[in-house]
């Protein structure tokens, strides 16, 4: 019984850790931003096929379709849409196409499709700005 009460009293370091304050705020903004670039896309048209796909190469936040044409969206939400549109580095021009590679395997009938890359960008009090063809794969 001993032994058994010694294994209930040890504090256990299994357990999850809570997210910080800061990043739980990010991420809830980054749900809200992506939100509010899908509604603006579907009023332009643009059917959503997927939100937040997940791949090993990265993430795409928002994959639409309008007609023919296949856009990889990526959604930033800063203070100013200056900030935004800067916070679409290189790095991550590279991981999108990445990630738009894997969609395109693992969903061949869009294969034949137009490819564009585009940026939303997300600032409070503004409407979103939509920068079709914010970059190419070529970069």
């Amino acid at each position: 019984m001993r032994a058994i009460m010694k294994k209930i009293d040890r504090p256990t370091t299994d357990l999850p850790k809570a997210a910080a304050p800061e990043r739980l705020a990010a991420f809830q903004t980054g749900l809200s931003a992506e939100s509010r670039a899908a509604a603006w896309l579907i009023a332009k048209g643009y059917r959503i096929l997927a939100r937040r796909y997940r791949t090993p190469y990265g993430e795409i936040d928002i994959v639409a379709r309008r007609r023919n044409l296949l856009a990889f969206v990526e959604v930033k939400a800063r203070a100013t849409l200056d900030d935004a549109a800067y916070a679409v580095t290189p790095r991550q021009q590279q991981r999108i196409i990445d990630a738009a590679s894997a969609w395109l395997m693992a969903h061949p009938e869009h294969a034949s499709f137009d490819l564009r890359f585009d940026a939303m960008l997300i600032a409070p009090g503004r409407l979103p700005r939509h920068l079709t063809g914010a970059f190419d794969a070529s970069v």
